[in-house]
């Protein structure tokens, strides 16, 4: 199986990476098996702890990607800022050279707006603002800028906070998990569940 990497910080956001590491271990649905094994990396390799307290004993450290790796994944969170975020940008250069899945929801995709790595492509964010805010003279992709909860342009998916399933839906059919129709109805039940209000 081909590994994604999910990159935690320190106060990441518990829920950004839920529904989408679960669907690609488990399946998007009942008897439809998983397809990739799921990974976490974190500064140093040491323990993280999320925004709800979770505490989070990461497989490796942020010095490489793992040969068979299909995508690198970076959880929002409270950190993004930080010295120590400074370590994923060698991690988001290779997974741009080697044309795997790169997804970055929240702040992360703040970050990835500072580091001029979403002039070239459609991308959403937080706001507009904070990607500008964030991203000051090396962000000049505003004329590609989206008001969605996720947009996907090829290999690179973002969403803002508050598009959890739509950041996972756009990540599944990037990465061709299973068809189209499974995973919109994987979609649809996460984002409705039984009932509809």
């Amino acid at each position: 199986m081909k590994r994604i990497l999910f990159i935690l910080l320190d106060d990441f956001a518990d829920w950004e990476a839920a529904y989408l590491a679960s669907a690609l271990r488990g399946g998007v649905m009942p008897g439809v098996p998983g397809t990739h094994e799921v990974a976490y990396a974190a500064p140093g390799g040491r323990q993280v702890r999320s925004l709800g307290g979770l505490r989070v004993l990461p497989d490796r450290d942020l010095s490489s990607l793992p040969e068979e790796c299909a995508g690198v994944v970076l959880i929002g969170g409270l950190s993004w800022q930080t010295p120590e975020a400074e370590q994923v940008v060698p991690l988001v250069d290779e997974a741009l050279r080697r044309g795997v899945l790169l997804g970055a929801i929240c702040n992360a995709a703040s970050f990835l707006a500072a580091h001029g790595y979403l002039n070239q492509v459609r991308h959403t964010g937080n706001t507009l603002d904070m990607l500008r805010e964030w991203g000051g003279d090396r962000y000049t992709g505003a004329g590609r800028y989206e008001e969605r909860q996720a947009v996907r342009d090829g290999n690179v998916v973002t969403a803002n906070g508050t598009g959890a399933l739509e950041f996972t839906r756009e990540c599944l059919l990037a990465l061709g998990v299973a068809t189209p129709e499974a995973v919109e109805a994987s979609y649809a039940f996460n984002k409705h569940g039984f009932c509809k209000e």
